[in-house]
């Protein structure tokens, strides 16, 4: 096992959840949680037994020091986090309409996690990192979110360290043409890419996901995962393609289940196993955060792996 940490960077939210569906305005009880894309997939590779170390701001104030608690219970290093006295910690808000109906609110402008800068880019942390894990998320909060990520990446790539992106593109956040330019500079410097099938499309690929995968490894990165959802996923690694089908289950709440996959995936690697048991504790990990409310709290840890991957089925191409 390796001791050395996958490192992520960007923000972590306050996360308020209607315990019922129907109009938001008619529920009289929220749950209080957290989330974040990077420290999702910081807590689902610490279950999976890999050291692990968010890099990120929060506010001084009460979900600020909330995160920080369910980072550090999980086992997440959170040494190199800065807490913000001038920012509040954003905060996210679901709600469902209806039972199939979810939607999700964000209070991010101005929060301490926009104001990532690359003076909170712990180098040692990162140099002594077994990969750096960035998402197209943080990159869209400010212009200094974007050169910290772009600063930890290229600290990473001319130190040696392994640098995988997730795509994870946001509209809200920002247009297609504005992230259009950054993504694909930073796929460029990925040694690891993942993507959904209509994310490969703001890289400039096109057809099935065949071809997506080998028209978004010729950007670069040695591995390209394509996230597919209910149909699973498909891997170009150094020329050898592997398909992996989606573990059934029952969708409770879908947000989470992508970083849950590539926490999976990237435990994985870390730890040396080959690329289809990659894919399978990934799916594995998807399917189970899916099974569960919240960000995270559904990943699973090492030991439940084989009992919930039971009805897997992989395809070799």
């Amino acid at each position: 096992m390796s001791n050395r940490p996958l490192v992520t960077l960007g923000e972590t939210m306050g996360l308020l959840t209607a315990t019922g569906e129907g109009p938001l305005r008619h529920q009289r009880s929220l749950e209080l949680g957290t989330g974040g894309a990077e420290s999702n997939v910081a807590i689902g590779a610490a279950r999976l037994g890999v050291p692990t170390a968010w890099i990120g701001r929060v506010g001084d104030d009460e979900i600020g020091k909330l995160v920080l608690a369910s980072l550090r219970a999980e086992g997440v290093d959170t040494t190199a986090v800065h807490v913000d006295p001038g920012a509040p910690t954003g905060l996210m808000l679901k709600a469902r309409r209806t039972v199939v109906d979810r939607r999700v609110t964000y209070y991010r402008r101005g929060s301490a996690g926009s104001r990532l800068s690359p003076e909170d880019v712990n180098e040692p942390l990162v140099l002594g990192a077994a990969l750096l894990h960035v998402t197209g998320i943080t990159p869209a909060l400010s212009a200094s979110a974007r050169d910290a990520v772009e600063h930890a990446v290229r600290l990473a790539r001319e130190n040696g360290v392994p640098v995988s992106l997730d795509v994870n593109y946001r509209a809200t956040l920002w247009s297609r043409h504005e992230a259009q330019s950054c993504l694909a500079g930073l796929a460029r410097q990925a040694d690891v890419l993942f993507a959904g099938e209509d994310e490969a499309a703001l890289l400039g690929a096109t057809g099935d996901h065949v071809a997506l995968a080998a028209q978004l490894a010729r950007l670069g990165p040695a591995e390209v995962v394509v996230k597919r959802g209910r149909y699973g996923a498909y891997a170009l690694v150094d020329g050898t393609a592997h398909e992996t089908a989606a573990i059934p289950t029952t969708v409770v709440d879908p947000v989470g289940a992508g970083d849950a996959f590539v926490a999976g995936y990237l435990a994985e690697r870390i730890l040396g196993a080959p690329l289809p048991d990659r894919l399978r504790t990934a799916a594995t990990c998807g399917a189970a955060a899916c099974a569960v409310r919240g960000d995270w709290e559904g990943g699973p840890e090492r030991a439940e792996l084989e009992r919930l991957a039971h009805a897997d089925a992989e395809v070799q191409r």
